[in-house]
């Protein structure tokens, strides 16, 4: 590859990341909204499809186990991680039907799902808003490309922008951890909600 294509490769990354400072507000009202449900003692979900997946399940294990630092394990479930159960739920009740099953059996109210999507156009993601609804449960979406059918359907939303969707995944994790630091900050040992 060449060394210019490299240096426009990275750019285009930088140039997507730093477009988050637009929506600090946001970023910073999710951590919020996703420390405030742990300390009630609440569930974080999540879910994504592909690439989505990958980051879906990076986020719960960094809750059960830990992102920096030793603290106490926080109830984060991967609702993509069961290839078992996808495969159960997709046979049966058809694709669409992966996540919003799960979260009609095992999400409630208190808990939150937090939505992985670069395009905003999954409609098991979209089912598996309507059953957190109906669950009485919050939804954050991390999002990119306009948001897609998924926008305005989360108490809180971060769209990122930008076409590529390498980037927009690249964005989503700094994003994500952010959300993960202050959660660590908040229940570190010694903090409150600490065990």
């Amino acid at each position: 590859m060449e060394i210019e294509r490299i240096h426009a490769q990275l750019r285009s990354s930088a140039d997507v990341i730093l477009g988050l400072a637009q929506q600090v507000d946001e970023i910073g009202r999710s951590a919020a909204l996703l420390v405030e449900t742990l300390r009630r003692g609440g569930v974080v979900l999540t879910a994504g499809n592909g690439g989505s997946a990958a980051e879906a399940m990076h986020m719960a294990e960094e809750l059960t186990g830990r992102f920096r630092s030793n603290r106490r394990s926080l109830p984060g479930i991967a609702l993509n991680a069961d290839g078992p159960l996808l495969t159960c739920i997709g046979n049966d009740f058809g694709f669409d039907a992966i996540f919003s099953r799960q979260v009609e059996g095992i999400g409630r109210a208190g808990d939150i799902l937090v939505l992985f999507s670069t395009s905003g156009r999954a409609a098991n993601l979209r089912q598996a808003v309507d059953a957190a609804r109906g669950k009485g449960m919050r939804v954050i979406g991390l999002l990119g490309r306009g948001g897609g059918e998924i926008a305005g359907l989360s108490d809180i939303e971060v769209v990122v922008q930008g076409g590529a969707v390498e980037h927009i995944q690249e964005a989503h994790q700094v994003v994500m951890h952010i959300w993960l630091q202050a959660v660590e900050e908040a229940f570190a040992t010694g903090e409150e909600g600490a065990a």
